[in-house]
């Protein structure tokens, strides 16, 4: 399915995931620096967490980083996609299906009911069909932004990453493909635990097509779909 979305024009196919929270503050990192680095000895509390959350265009070898200070939650995720498509639609005008390949995380799974929910509310907004492609458990690292996310531990390991900007210091100036990533910060609070009744997802399950056998791992949101339950 990959090899045939990256073969068509009126496809994109988008790899996307968060990395691990990392800790601000002066607290010792392995690797190599030709710097000497004086770091705490003892874990403490850190000033303030940053989540780096990627988008990766495989064929293009594009990387989008955002930034958050704030949990990363269905609407977070949502909300970079938003703001990703807005910025790459002038450049993909023949673009009609966006394919997500994705693990099947807490906050992105395809039983996630807010997620579900923004998801078909941005297939409605932006006319465009959203098929979402899963990775099953233990089968991560064949989702090409997980090599992202070790070229960026890479770059700044064994440097002191003391504070916010030189955390975003870094990430713009590590390279993917002979690329720089677009790297943006992202400062909004995102509350958790916000969920869908059983009813309302029921509501929106009529939405969606899920593929037979597959129902778990590949999922479609097409304007269609949606216009055939209205």
């Amino acid at each position: 399915m990959n090899i045939d979305a990256d073969a068509r024009t009126d496809t994109l196919r988008i790899s996307l995931d968060a990395k691990a929270i990392v800790k601000i503050g002066e607290f010792s990192r392995d690797g190599y620096n030709r710097v000497p680095v004086a770091a705490a000895d003892h874990d403490f509390r850190p000033d303030a967490t940053v989540t780096p959350f990627g988008f990766l265009l495989p064929k293009y070898g594009d990387l989008f980083l955002s930034l958050g200070t704030s949990k990363i939650t269905s609407d977070f995720i949502v909300d970079q996609l938003e703001n990703l498509w807005q910025t790459l639609r002038p450049r993909f005008p023949l673009v009609n299906t966006l394919v997500l390949n994705m693990d099947n995380g807490p906050e992105n799974h395809s039983r996630r009911t807010q997620f579900i929910k923004r998801l078909i509310d941005f297939v409605a907004a932006q006319q465009i069909t959203v098929q979402l492609a899963y990775y099953p458990p233990y089968h991560s690292k064949y989702n090409p932004i997980e090599h992202c996310w070790g070229a960026l531990e890479q770059h700044w390991n064994g440097t002191l990453l003391d504070e916010l900007d030189t955390v975003i210091k870094f990430a713009h100036s590590m390279t993917w493909r002979e690329k720089h990533p677009v790297v943006s910060i992202i400062t909004t609070t995102y509350k958790t635990g916000v969920r869908l009744s059983q009813a309302a997802m029921t509501g929106l399950e009529a939405k969606m097509k899920r593929l037979p056998t597959l129902e778990k791992w590949f999922v479609e949101i097409s304007p269609m779909t949606i216009a055939l339950d209205t």
